[in-house]
C-alpha cells in the first residue's frame, strides 16, 4: 500500500542518517586523538546530536500509525521529547561553537592555557546537553496538556501550547545570538586580512565558512516547522487544516541531519581524509581489499616517496584499526 511504500523509505533515510553519522562520529574522534584542536569536539558534538535526531525519528516512525494508540501518556511524551533533545543539543552545540570561534578570533589564548580551554570545551559540551535534556523532557516531567486538552498544540497533541512557544522563543533567541556572533568575527576577519599570513586566512575564513554554512542549512530545514509552530499556537486546537498535513516540513528538518555530514566533508580536507580512513579500515575488516592494495610496487623509477607515503598512509589506517575494531588476522599474519 501507499503508506507501507512511504514508512519504508522513511525508514531508509532514518537509517541512512544514523549510518552516516555514526562513520563521521567515528572519524572526528580519530582526530580528537591526533590533534587537540576544540573545533573537533564540537564537530563530534553535533555529529552525536544529528545521530540521535536520526535514531530518534527511526523509532518515531516504527512507534507511529497503529502503534501510536498502544502508547502510554509518558511514552508517547517520551518518544517526541527525544526529538526536542535532539534539537535542543544542536542548537546548543551551534551556540558552542559560535561562542569558541568568537572567543578565540577575539582574545586569542596563550599556549599554556590550551589544555584549560580544551577541558572547558568538555565542560560547555556536558552543559549543552544537560540543559537539552531538560528542555525536550519538560513536557514529560509536567508541563504538557494532559489534563486540559483545549490548550493542546494540534501538531504534537499533548504538548501544551506555551511550552511550543516557550521553545520556539528559546531557539530563536539562541539563533539570533549565533547570527550577531559570526556577524562580529566576520567583521574581524576582514579587518585583519592585512595583518594575517595568506595560508592561515584562508585557513580561518574556509572554516568559518563551514560554520556558517552549517548554520544556514540548519535555519532552511528547520525554517518551515518553526513557522508551523508558531501557526499551531496562534490557531484553535485541531482547527488548522495546514497542521495536518507537516510531513513535508518534519521530514526535511530531520534531512538537517544527513547534510551536515556532507558540509563537514565538503569543508574540510582533514575530515576528508579521516573519512577516506576509516572507510579503508571498514574494507579491510570486510575482506573487501588486501593490505597489500596501500604497499604495492610501482614499476616507475621516479615512485620511491610515493610508496612510503602509501605505507605510511596504510600504518595509520591499520592504527585505525586497532582503535575501532578487533585486529585483523591478515593484517598480522601479512
Amino acid at each position: 500500500s501507499k503508506s507501507f511504500v512511504s514508512m519504508a523509505v522513511f525508514l531508509s533515510f532514518s537509517f541512512f542518517i544514523v549510518l552516516e553519522n555514526f562513520l563521521v562520529l567515528l572519524a572526528v574522534i580519530s582526530r580528537i586523538r591526533h590533534s587537540r584542536r576544540w573545533v573537533y569536539v564540537c564537530i563530534a558534538n553535533i555529529t552525536l546530536s544529528d545521530l540521535l535526531t536520526g535514531t530518534a525519528y527511526l523509532v518515531n516512525i516504527c512507534m507511529s500509525g497503529r502503534q501510536t494508540f498502544r502508547l502510554t501518556p509518558a511514552l508517547w511524551l517520551f518518544r517526541e521529547g527525544m526529538l526536542f533533545v535532539a534539537l535542543a543539543a544542536s542548537i546548543f552545540s551551534l551556540l558552542l561553537i559560535a561562542v569558541e570561534r568568537y572567543t578565540t578570533m577575539m582574545t586569542p589564548l596563550p599556549q599554556k592555557s590550551t589544555r584549560n580551554s580544551y577541558y572547558r570545551i568538555y565542560g560547555l559540551v556536558a552543559l549543552c546537553w544537560a540543559l537539552a535534556l531538560v528542555i525536550g523532557f519538560l513536557p514529560l516531567l509536567g508541563w504538557n496538556c494532559v489534563c486540559n486538552l483545549d490548550e493542546c498544540s494540534t501538531l504534537l497533541p499533548l504538548y501544551s501550547k506555551t511550552y511550543v512557544l516557550f521553545s520556539l522563543v528559546i531557539f530563536f533567541l539562541i539563533l539570533l545570538a549565533i547570527g550577531v556572533l559570526y556577524g562580529a568575527i566576520y567583521c574581524h576577519v576582514h579587518k585583519s586580512a592585512q595583518l594575517a599570513p595568506q595560508r592561515s586566512r584562508k585557513r580561518s575564513l574556509a572554516l568559518l565558512k563551514t560554520v556558517i554554512t552549517i548554520v544556514g542549512v540548519f535555519v532552511l530545514c528547520w525554517g518551515p516547522l518553526f513557522l508551523l509552530l508558531i501557526v499551531d499556537f496562534f490557531c484553535v486546537s485541531r482547527q488548522c487544516a495546514l497542521l495536518f498535513s507537516a510531513d513535508f516540513c518534519i521530514s526535511l528538518a530531520v534531512l538537517n541531519s544527513g547534510l551536515n555530514p556532507i558540509i563537514y566533508a565538503l569543508g574540510s580536507s582533514d575530515m576528508r581524509k579521516a573519512i577516506a580512513e576509516l572507510l579503508c579500515c571498514c574494507c579491510l575488516r570486510a575482506g573487501l581489499c588486501r593490505p597489500d592494495t596501500f604497499t604495492s610496487k610501482e614499476t616507475s623509477s621516479t615512485s620511491e616517496s610515493r610508496r612510503d607515503s602509501l605505507r605510511n598512509s596504510f600504518s595509520k589506517v591499520r592504527n585505525l584499526s586497532f582503535i575501532f575494531m578487533k585486529p585483523l588476522s591478515s593484517v598480522d599474519n601479512a
